[in-house]
Formats: C-alpha cells, structure tokens, sequence
C-alpha cells in the first residue's frame, strides 16, 4: 500500500529517514534531522530565487501553469472578467465569496468613502521633483501612510487591520492620480465619490479644464478588466515581499509600500513596457520574420517580450481577454498601429517548433501595455496602472499570513562560501 512519504537515504551515513508528504511539499525542517554528527547543523535546501520553495499556505488564488489555469476563491479569471468589477472582485478576494446585492453596497461605500486623502499629502507630494517617477512617488506617498493612521500598529486587531485594507484599495487609484498630475504638471483633481471605481480614477488622471468630463464608457469597462486581471497572482515577487515585511509584523502601508518597490523593478513590473519598444524596434509587420530568426539565433541578443512566463507553460489566462478587451478599446481610441506587428509575432511564434517546444505563449504583459498606451497613459506609469488594482491582492495576502499561526518573522538560511578564521592585521602592515 501507498504512503505519502518520501524515504529518503543519508550516502553520508547509512542511515535512512521517512519524510511525510503533504500537500505534494516536504518540511524543509525535516531536513534538519539529516546530520553526519551532533555538531552537524543538518541538511537545508538550497533554492536560489523561491523556484521549488512553498513558503505559505493560500487560499486566495489557484495556478495551474501547465493548464493556463487562474483562480480567484475558485472563481475562473476569465469568469470574472466577463461578469464581475473589479470592487466585486476585491470582495470575494477578501471574504472569500461573491458578495450578496446588500453586501456589494456596503462595501462599495466603505471603499467610495476613503478615496480622499488628508491635505498634507499633497504638501508631501509637492515635495518630489517636478519629474519625479510616478512609482517612486506612489511607493514613498503610500509609506507616509502610516504616519498619518498610527494605529496600524495594531496589525492583530482585526476590526482596525480591516480598516487600513479598505483605505488602501480606496486611496491608491487618488494616490496614483496624483503622481501622474504631478509628473504632468497638472493641478490634483480630487475623487468624485459619485463615480465608480475605474471611472473615478479615469477622471482624476484625465479631466482638464472640463468640470463635467466624461471618460468614454468602453475605456472604464476595459480599464476595471485590467483592474481584474491584475489583482492577485499568487506568491509573486511583490506579494512576496509584502509577506516578508509583513512577517515582521510591520503596518499594511509598509509592508504595501514594500510590494510596490519590488514590482516597480523592470523584470517584474515593467514587462509591458518592453514588450512596446520590441514592436516598435520591429517597426513593420513584414520585419517579424527576421526579427524571429534573430530571437532563435543563439549568439543573439534578441529577446520575445512578453512570451513565456515563471509560472505559466501554456497560453496565459489573462493574455486572452486582453487581446478582446483590444479591440474594444481600439474602436475608440483608433487601432495602435503596433497591433498588427504584435499579432503577427504572435502567429508566427505559436506556429513555431522553437517557441512550442519551450511552452513560450503570449503573456498578460504582451498586450496590456499597448492598450494603456491607446488610452493615453505615459510608460512610465504603466506599473502604477498595476500597483493600483494587484493593492487588494497584497492586502488579503498580507491578512492571511497574519493570521496563519504556522508564519513567523521571515528568516531564509544561507550557504556561507566566503573565508573564515582570519586574524587582523594592523593597517601598516597589509
């Protein structure tokens, strides 16, 4: 009969160990007991960049990478994409279920009634260069936060860490705003709690010199998509280091600011925006096939932005229903003339063996920058435009590590390669 163990044999000393099997992991501490002698520290896992390491359990988002597959609470992304908003969403991310009528009201209140932020933020903004990154401007603005809500200290009080999650997902489309105004030169437009969610953040970055600006209803609906499909996605980098500031037991605005440095590096959240300088480096569709061979060659230095992905080895989920959210945005906004290029470098590498052997698909970053670019946003706020709906992601991730009794302060090992058992030598003597 079966078990779920792994036997394990120690070469070293003969000896021979069972190791349970949970989940499909092993305790890393089980490997501890694995020692040639008492003064042995024992056995630990080596495992640069997390690539085989579950540090958490989760119950808020499933990927299955092989299947392109991506769950919300066991709800399918695309599910969601089509029926929910992204404030339904950021409910049943938190709750766990899709809220009745009563409960979506309610919690499209609390969140309405938060957007604004306290008058000093605005002195503190002012405070940035004039062209100031919006990220660092939105990373820096959001761990002022906890200055001004001291009692988020109190991250085990859960009526009060509840509190700060709302202000979060309410405050950072303001937040995010304003960066953008700022970079602009452009006067702050405060929230118009009348508005929902995509439409209210749309007309602070967008409305100039008209009180009563519309944002265009199909660039709203496109926009909460985004929103959705940038919500959560598992122990990523960002959400990673917001767990691990967060282990410290650090208020949610540190630990959120500390997500959003991580993904305002480029190889996690500034994808996007490579994948546009690859199209226009290609210029016209006739040069993909070149473009290609030159990806193939070996002693190339072409790189295919946005295909392939850490966890995905089939079409990614997301990279679906942004290719139809396109087209709905581009019969408002004219058709980006990079479209045809993208299409066709995606035809030509999905019919190619060198890219299907390598399970090498179209990304969520593959066509999401070029609708942000159509809808007028600068790239260098692209990674706002992702901060601002994966904050519900980070805080629900944040408040299930507080509560998971098996997490302590995050503490990796290393592997000491350096010298040791040096003796000082006086500076007149080296």
């Amino acid at each position: 009969m079966s078990k779920d163990t792994l036997s394990v044999t120690d070469n070293r000393t003969g000896k021979q160990y069972e190791l349970k099997i949970e989940n499909g992991c092993i305790r890393a501490m089980d490997l501890r007991q694995m020692k040639t002698d008492a003064e042995d520290f024992g056995i630990m896992a080596y495992d640069p960049a997390f690539q085989n390491t579950a540090n958490t359990k989760s119950a808020i988002t499933f990927i299955d990478g092989d299947k392109g597959i991506l769950e919300y609470r066991g709800y399918p992304i695309d599910q969601l994409a089509e029926k929910s908003t992204h404030l339904e969403t950021s409910y049943l991310l938190m709750n766990g279920e899709l809220p009745t009528k009563a409960q979506l009201h309610e919690f499209t209140d609390k969140i309405t009634h938060h957007t604004y932020v306290h008058e000093n933020i605005k002195s503190f903004m002012d405070g940035f260069r004039y062209d100031a990154h919006p990220m660092s401007m939105l990373a820096s603005t959001v761990a002022a936060l906890s200055s001004f809500y001291p009692e988020a200290k109190q991250v085990r009080n859960k009526e009060v860490r509840r509190h700060q999650m709302t202000r979060l997902i309410a405050k950072m489309p303001t937040l995010a705003a304003f960066s953008y105004r700022h970079s602009q030169g452009l006067p702050y437009i405060y929230p118009n709690n009348d508005l929902p969610y995509a439409e209210n953040f749309l007309t602070m970055v967008k409305s100039i010199g008209k009180p009563n600006w519309k944002a265009h209803p199909a660039l709203v609906k496109a926009l909460d998509v985004l929103f959705i499909l940038h919500a959560d996605h598992e122990q990523n980098c960002s959400t990673t280091s917001v767990r691990v500031v967060g282990s410290s037991e650090a208020d949610p605005y540190s630990a959120v600011a500390a997500g959003i440095t991580a993904l305002y590096g480029p190889l996690h959240g500034g994808a996007n925006e490579a994948v546009l300088r690859m199209l226009r480096e290609i210029g016209d569709k006739k040069n993909v096939p070149e473009f290609i061979k030159k990806v193939k060659d070996k002693d190339g230095d072409k790189k295919l932005m946005g295909f392939g992905h850490r966890v995905y080895k089939n079409y990614d989920p997301r990279a679906k229903v942004i290719k139809k959210a396109c087209d709905e945005v581009f019969e408002v906004t004219g058709k980006n003339p990079l479209l045809d290029i993208a299409v066709e470098l995606e035809r030509i590498a999905l019919q190619d063996d060198y890219f299907v052997q390598r399970k090498l698909y179209p990304n969520v970053d593959f066509y999401s920058g070029l609708i942000y670019e159509a809808m007028g946003f600068p790239v260098d706020f692209f990674t706002c435009l992702f901060a601002i709906p994966r904050t519900v992601g980070w805080v629900c991730q944040y408040e299930e590590m507080i509560n998971d009794n098996e997490q302590k302060i995050a503490r990796p090992r290393q592997v000491f390669t350096g010298q040791r058992k040096r003796d000082y030598v006086a500076i007149d003597k080296r």
